[in-house]
């Protein structure tokens, strides 16, 4: 009994001093703080190390792109085609034709042709039967008409003798003036006569001298459509063709911008069609008006006569219109799509542009373009169809030539 108060006592006094006395830390604690701190520190250095790994990646990886494309990006030929002066050619296309093409037809009343005279290809010269009408109908009218003339003839002089004889006698008084007045009237009349006669003879002449065809002018006959025994008439339309003077000309047909650049006197080469040939002309007449259908003229170019140059046969022209000064392309760097023709330029970023241009004269040196380029830009020379605008390109600069 003694005991168990006596523990009980120690029990109480061990509480009270546990409540009266702060508790020391433990040294397990300290070690659980540090451990947290080392932990939050590792944390934060990883999430360093992998921002800067980051960083890193994206700002290597840049460049690397860059060279990747770069490499990918497609190898052009580009020229600087500078401004070049020219000789401007304009290039046209017609048929040959006579300069003054001559329709002959028959002037006359006509009848059955007897002979021709000249064939295709023949020079004539001016007044020259081209052709013979029967006129045996017209031969017996003249030499009627000219018997009518004798009979007139021979009726004046009887009526002068009549009237000389008259006066002889009037001075004797056999004669009354009454009567010498009649037999004058009657000798005029005679004499009238005579006159009516001979310009029956002279219309019957000439009649009959309109039944030969002749050449209007000396020339080429071009082409001939009577033939011997062929009747003839004013319907019968054209019978021979002749060129005045041997004179050609090329009747090219231009559009109404390109006649705008021309003017009389110029010169141009024309070649007919099947023959290398080219001859030397001038432009002697524009077309005043427009075809409203075709929006085209004629410009007639003065050819001299050669065997070669062929009416009715096709030809090309190529027709001097003065000097230009402009950029210079060759075709292959001239590209075209419903919005017109362009090209591609490559800016100082080695990226493609597309610029519009508007083209002038074919020449030798290539086409000119008359605006859209100053000549200083570096131009897509080929492969121009394979780009399209804002690709990257590795420009390889060529001469002026494309060569």
């Amino acid at each position: 009994m003694g005991r168990r108060h006596v523990n009980d006592m120690n029990y109480e006094t061990s509480i009270k001093s546990a409540e009266a006395e702060p508790l020391a830390p433990l040294e397990g604690d300290d070690e659980v703080a540090r451990g947290n701190g080392r932990r939050n520190l590792i944390a934060g250095l990883l999430i360093a190390v992998v921002l800067g790994l980051a960083w890193w990646l994206m700002h290597r990886g840049a460049p690397a792109d860059a060279d990747k494309s770069a490499a990918q990006a497609q190898t052009v030929t580009v020229v600087a085609p500078g401004r070049t002066t020219v000789e401007g050619l304009i290039n046209a296309s017609g048929t040959i034709a006579a300069r003054r093409d001559m329709p002959v037809g028959i002037a006359g009343e006509g009848g059955r042709v007897v002979s021709v005279a000249v064939d295709a290809g023949a020079w004539v010269r001016k007044g020259q039967v081209l052709a013979v009408v029967d006129r045996s109908v017209q031969s017996q009218q003249i030499a009627g008409q000219s018997a009518n003339i004798a009979v007139q003839v021979a009726n004046a002089r009887l009526a002068q003798a009549n009237l000389d004889r008259a006066l002889k006698l009037v001075a004797k008084g056999f004669i009354s003036k009454a009567d010498i007045d009649r037999l004058t009237a009657t000798r005029d009349a005679a004499v009238a006569q005579v006159s009516v006669a001979r310009a029956s003879l002279g219309q019957l002449q000439a009649s009959t001298a309109r039944l030969n065809v002749v050449a209007p002018e000396s020339g080429l006959v071009l082409t001939r459509a009577v033939e011997p025994g062929q009747i003839v008439g004013p319907a019968s339309g054209t019978l021979f063709r002749i060129a005045k003077d041997g004179e050609l000309e090329m009747q090219a047909r231009l559009a109404e911008n390109d006649l705008a650049r021309l003017s009389v006197g110029i010169a141009a080469d024309v070649t007919p069609v099947g023959t290398a040939r080219s001859f030397a002309g001038r432009v002697w007449q524009i077309s005043p008006t427009i075809d409203t259908t075709t929006r085209e003229g004629v410009a007639r170019i003065a050819l001299p006569y050669d065997v070669a140059l062929r009416p009715g046969g096709f030809a090309s022209a190529q027709i001097r219109s003065g000097t230009v000064t402009a950029p210079v392309l060759p075709e292959s760097a001239i590209l075209s799509d419903q919005r017109g023709p362009y090209v591609y330029v490559v800016g100082g970023n080695n990226k493609v542009e597309r610029r519009a241009v508007t083209t002038g004269d074919v020449t030798p040196q290539g086409i000119v373009v008359r605006t859209g380029l100053s000549g200083n830009e570096r131009v897509v020379l080929r492969a121009g169809g394979f780009l399209n605008p804002g690709d990257a390109v590795h420009p390889v600069l060529a001469r002026a030539g494309g060569k």
